[in-house]
């Protein structure tokens, strides 16, 4: 028997049966167990029925991708076995009922160890035990799957019960016993078997066991509604999309916390309802994907010529139209850049990861109320979707900037209608772009606000004299943001200096080029490093420019059919990068893809290498 650092378990299912809550069991123990996750969520855009899977990556040390080949399938239904059977690798093993599926069926390499589970049989003791009806228990079954990989894995069985204490919380805490009495059979059947010990994949205990509390396992779906309320976010409006929906029904499910979350009748009324909160001093933002972004586009542009406050969530998916409604691409980059008439500044950013998300979700808000500009913030659905475990976010240092406010005017008297009347010059041109703020009900401070272009007191005008200097002042913005906003948050180089290959990329890639550049380090030789763009407006020219005035040979990575970030590095900077990596089947990149396609491009000089692995 072996030991490995690396696992890759995947459990399927009709959607509906509890394929999440299995997965959700199994990354949770291993995390209670002081492993590191990462979990890969796929589904259907139907409701229910169709077939979802679930991969769950488990090592000694941080991860932040998938791999291709599975180690350990489990499923208590035949269509995962059909379906998935051929990915477990040559030595790997199988989990499954004996009387749904017949192993003689499938396409199983040779050497996979076939582990039948009495499903049924130990649903029916427990039945018997409780004295419930063994249809109510079936949903046990996903935990009946879970103790018995454990078990395999030569995982402790404690795991699964302290991970059953943080899932089934209040009224639901009965459930624990139940679904440990089903855990404890199942566990002891696969470690009864003797096949056990021939499983090449038994997990190795980590060098170090991070202490309790110490970690999250979560999505950035959750770490943005976390973030949001923390920066004070005191308006959410959405209307209902995959994947934005999971963030605003997290929110919604925090009430307690006091953030109104409105669920509106479409987007165009979820943008204008934001920016009326911005518009009034209430820090708010709406959530969407790419459909919904189109729709919200002509309301953004209202915001910033009113210079007003507000920030868009975009979570990416496949499009155009309703294209690939729960799967993943980065395609929505340039809509988000160029979408809308006419010109204002946007700034755009562009998170790696569920860590990053949190903090720059933080900022967006500040950036918003100190540009006084909308905010365009893009994410995806890997990362609302996909669970990994992060260190505790430290929140010590995250100040809330509200900008330049208007101060009380010294002229105001309530006594004197005159004064009160004083008009407010809340457009006004400085040198810097920034006009100080004042918020409705201010007294002594009157302005207009229209969709037309306006004088320093929002008064409508045509007038060039007026339309120039105003525009200029606007534009400034993006100009002041780009000194401001730290060179961090705006690029990063990963990885060590000179190295014979780069790779460029932004977003959700990031996991899986980090975890590529180790292996192609460690089993290849092959030093890589990635420069990641973190900010796309204002784009950090110069940063890119210096990052790049050394590298040998440059690869982009995205999940698109165009190469987008390819597109706008030339167009700002007038470097081309010649070689890409790209996949839009509406799969994410996993490591195992990308090691190749590095390899490739570096024995062969391949100008393109398109990846499609995945169901």
């Amino acid at each position: 028997m072996n030991r490995t650092h690396d696992l890759c378990w995947m459990i399927g299912g009709p959607q509906g049966t509890g394929v999440d809550s299995s997965a959700t069991l199994f990354a949770r123990s291993c995390a209670v167990a002081g492993y590191w996750v990462y979990g890969r969520r796929e589904y259907h855009s139907n409701i229910k029925g169709e077939h979802s899977y679930f991969q769950v990556r488990v090592k000694t040390e941080p991860v932040y991708s998938h791999t291709d080949p599975v180690n350990l399938l489990a499923t208590f239904e035949n269509s995962t076995a059909q379906l998935h059977a051929f990915e477990i690798v040559d030595d790997g093993a199988f989990i499954y009922d004996p009387k749904v599926t017949d192993p003689a069926k499938l396409d199983l390499k040779p050497g996979v160890l076939l582990f039948p589970i009495p499903f049924d049989q130990i649903l029916e003791e427990i039945a018997q035990a409780t004295g419930k009806t063994q249809t109510s228990l079936s949903i046990i079954k996903n935990t009946i799957a879970v103790a018995a990989s454990m078990a395999l894995c030569q995982l402790d069985i404690s795991a699964i019960e302290e991970a059953l204490n943080g899932i089934f919380t209040g009224s639901k805490a009965k459930l624990v016993s139940l679904n440990m009495q089903a855990a404890t059979k199942a566990y002891e059947i696969m470690k009864n078997n003797p096949d056990t010990a021939k499983f090449n994949y038994v997990m190795e205990k980590p060098a170090t066991v991070p202490a309790k509390g110490s970690r999250y396992l979560l999505n950035a779906a959750v770490a943005t509604g976390l973030a949001k309320l923390k920066a004070g976010c005191r308006l959410q409006t959405y209307y209902s999309i995959t994947p934005a929906v999971d963030e605003c029904i997290y929110l919604e499910d925090l009430s307690e916390y006091g953030l109104p979350v409105v669920q509106c009748e479409d987007e165009i009324a979820a943008i204008n309802m934001a920016i009326g909160g911005g518009t009034t001093g209430v820090r708010a933002s709406t959530s969407t994907s790419g459909p919904g972004m189109d729709l919200m586009t002509e309301g953004l542009g209202w915001a910033g010529i009113n210079e007003v406050p507000v920030v868009m969530f975009n979570y990416m998916r496949g499009g155009p139209s309703t294209g690939l409604p729960t799967r993943h691409e980065q395609t929505d980059m340039l809509a988000c850049l160029f979408s809308g008439h006419g010109e204002y500044p946007k700034i755009v950013m562009c998170p790696g990861d569920a860590r990053e998300q949190f903090y720059d979700t933080f900022k967006a808000f500040n950036y918003a109320d100190r540009y006084q500009t909308p905010v365009t913030f893009i994410s995806d659905k890997l990362l609302a979707n996909n669970t990994v475990c992060f260190p505790k976010f430290d929140d010590s240092n995250m100040k809330v900037d509200l900008g330049v406010m208007a101060g009380k005017d010294a002229k105001f008297d309530e006594n004197n209608i005159e004064a009160a009347l004083q008009k407010f010059p809340r457009f006004k041109i400085t040198e810097d772009g920034i006009s100080p703020r004042a918020l409705p009900g201010m007294p002594g401070h009157i302005y207009w606000m229209t969709g037309d272009e306006h004088c320093e007191y929002g008064h409508i005008t045509e007038e060039p004299e007026i339309r120039i200097p105003m525009q200029e002042k606007r534009m400034k913005k993006l100009d002041l943001a780009a000194r401001e906003i730290l060179p961090e948050d705006q690029l990063v180089v990963h990885g060590p200096e000179n190295a014979p290959i780069t790779i460029v990329s932004w977003g959700s890639t990031k996991g899986v080029i980090l975890d590529t550049i180790k292996v192609l380090k460690e089993k290849h030789n092959l030093d890589v490093n990635f420069i990641q763009i973190r900010l796309l407006s204002p784009f950090p020219v110069d940063a890119f420019k210096k990052a790049m005035a050394n590298v040998k040979r440059a690869v982009v990575v995205e999940s698109s059919f165009g190469g987008q970030i390819t597109q706008l590095i030339t167009m700002r900077t007038g470097i081309q990068i010649e070689h890409e990596v790209l996949k839009w089947s509406g799969r994410p990149i996993s490591e195992t893809e990308l090691v190749a396609a590095i390899q490739e491009i570096n024995e062969k000089q391949s100008r393109k290498v398109v990846l499609s692995y995945g169901l």
